[in-house]
C-alpha cells in the first residue's frame, strides 16, 4: 500500500515535470518564433530601407549627373556666345583699322593740299597724349563695355570721315579754281618786250596792231602756263611759228607763240607753272621771245590785268 502511494506520487511528479517542459519548450519555440519573425521583419525593413536608400542614392546621383550635364551644356552654350561676340568685335575692329587707314591716308591728302607746315601734323604717328594716374582701382573692359567703346568709335570715324570728305571736296575744287586763276608772267626769267595794243610792225615800221605781249629772254628757256587747263592746239600757226594754246574753261584761253620747241600734246593736262615750251624765234619773229595773248570766248583781250595779278 505504501509502495502504490509512493508510485503514484511520483508519477504525479513526472506528468507535472512533463507538462513544465512542454510549457517551457512551448513557450521558448514561441519566443524563438517570435525572435525569427522580429528578426525577419527587421532584416526585412533593413532590405525596404536599403533597397530604399539605393535608390534614394541612385536618383541623387542621376539628379548630379543631369545638373553637371546641363552646366557643361549651358558652359558651352556661353562659350561658343563669347566666342561668336569676341569673332564679331574682331571683324568691327578689322573694319575699323581699315577706316582709320583711310582717315590717315585723307587726312595726309589734306595737308598736302593746304601746304600746312612739314610735321604739324604727323599721321604716322600716334596722337601724344597723358595725364595723371586715377587713383580709383582700375578695372578692364568686358565685353559689353568694349562693344559699347566700338560703337562709339565707328561712329566717331564714319562723322569724321565725313567731315574730312566735305574738306577735300571744298580744297579740291579751291585748288582747281585758284589753278584755273590767270595769273602772273608766262615765263621764269625775261623781261617785257612788247606791249599790248597798237605798235610800229617790227617788219614795216607801220602802226599796226598788237594783240598780245612780248616777252624776250635766253633762247630755249621755260615757256610756263600761267593757269591750269587742257592743251587744245600744240602746232605751227602761220605768222606765229610753233604754238601752244591752254583752254582754261569758262571761254579763257591762253595762247604762247614762236616757240623753240613744244613740250605738250593735244588733250594734255596741265598745271599753273608748268613748262609747256621753251622759248625760241620761230614763224614771224625778230628774236628769241614768247608772244602771249589771252582769247575770251575766241577774242582777244588785254592779258596786262591777268599778268599784273599778285597771286597765282
Amino acid at each position: 500500500m505504501r509502495m502504490d502511494s509512493h508510485t503514484s506520487k511520483t508519477a504525479a511528479v513526472s506528468s507535472r515535470d512533463l507538462r513544465r517542459w512542454i510549457i517551457l519548450g512551448t513557450a521558448f519555440i514561441a519566443a524563438l518564433c517570435l525572435l525569427s519573425f522580429t528578426v525577419g521583419q527587421r532584416l526585412g525593413e533593413n532590405a525596404v530601407i536599403s533597397s530604399q536608400n539605393a535608390v534614394l542614392e541612385q536618383q541623387v546621383v542621376q539628379n548630379w549627373r543631369q545638373t553637371l550635364e546641363d552646366q557643361a551644356t549651358a558652359i558651352e552654350a556661353t562659350r561658343q556666345q563669347y566666342s561668336q561676340q569676341m569673332d564679331m568685335l574682331t571683324l568691327r575692329l578689322g573694319e575699323l583699322q581699315s577706316r582709320l587707314l583711310r582717315l590717315d591716308a585723307l587726312g595726309q591728302r589734306l595737308t598736302s593740299m593746304s601746304e600746312l607746315p612739314e610735321g604739324e601734323f604727323d599721321f604716322d604717328s600716334l596722337p601724344s597724349v597723358g595725364g595723371p594716374e586715377d587713383i580709383v582701382a582700375p578695372e578692364s573692359f568686358n565685353l559689353a563695355d568694349l562693344d559699347s567703346a566700338l560703337s562709339r568709335l565707328e561712329l566717331q570715324a564714319e562723322s569724321r570721315q565725313q567731315q574730312l570728305g566735305v574738306m577735300s571736296d571744298v580744297l579740291v575744287y579751291d585748288k582747281i579754281a585758284r589753278q584755273q586763276v590767270l595769273a602772273g608772267k608766262p615765263v621764269r626769267t625775261g623781261w617785257l618786250s612788247s606791249q599790248y595794243g597798237f605798235r610800229s610792225d617790227p617788219f614795216t615800221g607801220k602802226r599796226a596792231w598788237h594783240n598780245g605781249l612780248d616777252f624776250a629772254g635766253q633762247d630755249g628757256s621755260d615757256i610756263i602756263a600761267v593757269a591750269g587747263g587742257v592743251v587744245i592746239f600744240a602746232g605751227s600757226r602761220y605768222g606765229y611759228g610753233n604754238t601752244v594754246e591752254i583752254a582754261h574753261g569758262d571761254g579763257l584761253v591762253t595762247r604762247y607763240a614762236h616757240c623753240k620747241e613744244i613740250l605738250v600734246s593735244v588733250g594734255d593736262v596741265v598745271q599753273a607753272d608748268q613748262t609747256v615750251a621753251l622759248l625760241g624765234s620761230s614763224g614771224r619773229s625778230t628774236g628769241p621771245h614768247v608772244h602771249f595773248e589771252v582769247l575770251q570766248d575766241g577774242k582777244g583781250v588785254s592779258p596786262q590785268k591777268y599778268v599784273q595779278r599778285a597771286s597765282r
